[in-house]
């Protein structure tokens, strides 16, 4: 079979506080996307999705980009980037004007979200995201696509996220050190919904909780359209934390013992069951219950999901999300973490794995790469696939790879 010239490619990179995850996607001529590179490496440079290492941070990104386009066998230039961190805050915001032609026009539409968005932000803030919620033509409420109807007066209800500038500026920073273009930073708890969430879930009412490493993200839909999104600094870093603390075992253990061992229901263990625990420094190994580690794991948990229901109470939208809860993200695919969720948040609760996405079966089906494939997702509906990408290989080409190589392992 004879290679095609040039084809669609995106890239989504997720540089998350445990993980940086590099996913290539091929936009197929029917519009749908194919994982066709997946590179991830560990994350050193990052705490709580904010930088604080730029050359660990860089090594990072380079490394998990190199691992996904020789998997895709192509060079991509440009990325979306996914943005989180205690940084981000979410505002809601109304902006009015005038029709201009008595019909509704693009223009219009345009000038009223510009409105919506002159709100008063601090000078250290940016806006990431501008997100129309719905319109009102004439006190027509309801209306989503307001082009083309008859009125004078054209409100538009939006929601507004902003962030630090310094840390989106040094994330951006760093990939752009890799030789990337980012064409846009996105919010992850926006790309992970869009991933994971359905339609009729998002217009019935929704809560997305994407659980990673150093944060927990939050976003609520209704109507069709995002009403909420917050960040908690309550994540999967913590559990591994309580695990080194109470097992008196390293980090790096901790953090294997939980992936292997871990569970958020006690009562799904075997009273006998028993796993074999590093010491730290020289110590021999120590055999420990695993419902010892399901009881250290369990309150942390519990605590993650009291406080998204505590936040849900305070933005007044716990009795909108009639669909219940979807979790996702690496955090959330510990067993029974669906069921304590639910059994916290009195809702019907689901482990929320990414959607509209074929290729590399690890990643169109786990919650661990949503925000990657949501990545993609969200590239796709900005309209900005980069075409074509050449793939003939060239002397330079080789040259720059080698060059690239050099820079990251020396």
């Amino acid at each position: 079979m004879s290679k095609r010239e040039s084809r669609n490619l995106l890239m989504g990179l997720d540089v998350g506080t445990s993980k940086v995850v590099c996913v290539i996607g091929e936009v197929m001529p029917g519009g749908q996307i194919e994982v066709v590179g997946l590179g991830q490496q560990p994350s050193r440079g990052l705490k709580r999705g904010v930088v604080i290492n730029i050359d660990a941070t860089v090594q990072s990104i380079r490394r998990a980009v190199e691992e996904a386009e020789m998997m895709a066998n192509a060079r991509v230039q440009s990325a979306y980037v996914g943005l989180s961190g205690a940084h981000i805050k979410s505002h809601n915001s109304v902006g009015v004007v005038p029709v201009s032609s008595r019909e509704v026009s693009h223009r219009d539409v345009e000038k009223v979200i510009e409105a919506g968005r002159a709100i008063a932000i601090p000078a250290d803030q940016k806006v990431i995201h501008v997100l129309p919620q719905e319109f009102v033509v004439d006190n027509q409420e309801g209306i989503l696509k307001p082009e083309g109807m008859f009125g004078v007066r054209l409100e538009a209800k939006v929601h507004i996220v902003t962030g630090s500038m310094s840390a989106a500026q040094n994330l951006q920073k760093c990939v752009e050190s890799c030789g990337i273009h980012v064409d846009k930073l996105c919010l992850q708890h926006i790309a992970s919904s869009s991933a994971v969430l359905l339609p009729d879930e998002k217009d019935l009412g929704i809560c997305m909780v994407d659980i990673g490493g150093g944060t927990s993200d939050i976003a609520v839909f209704k109507g069709g359209s995002v009403r909420h999104t917050a960040v908690l600094p309550i994540a999967g870093e913590q559990v591994t934390n309580d695990i080194s603390v109470a097992f008196r075992t390293p980090t790096q253990a901790a953090e294997e013992i939980k992936i292997k061992y871990g569970c958020a229901l006690p009562q799904l263990i075997t009273e006998d069951e028993e796993i074999q625990v590093p010491s730290v420094g020289e110590g021999p190994p120590r055999r420990l219950s695993r419902l010892t580690l399901s009881e250290v794991i369990r309150p942390r948990y519990e605590e993650l999901f009291r406080f998204v229901r505590k936040e849900l109470h305070r933005a007044d939208w716990y009795d909108a999300i009639a669909g219940g809860v979807v979790l996702t993200g690496a955090a959330s695919m510990m067993p029974g973490v669906p069921e304590l969720a639910e059994e916290v948040f009195e809702l019907p609760t689901r482990l929320g794995p990414p959607h509209e996405v074929t290729g590399v079966r690890d990643v169109a089906r786990s919650p661990a790469y949503a925000t990657a494939v949501g990545l993609l997702i969200y590239a796709r509906s900005q309209n900005n696939v980069r075409m074509p990408v050449n793939e003939n290989r060239t002397a330079a080409f080789w040259m720059d790879r080698v060059s690239t190589w050099f820079k990251g392992n020396f």
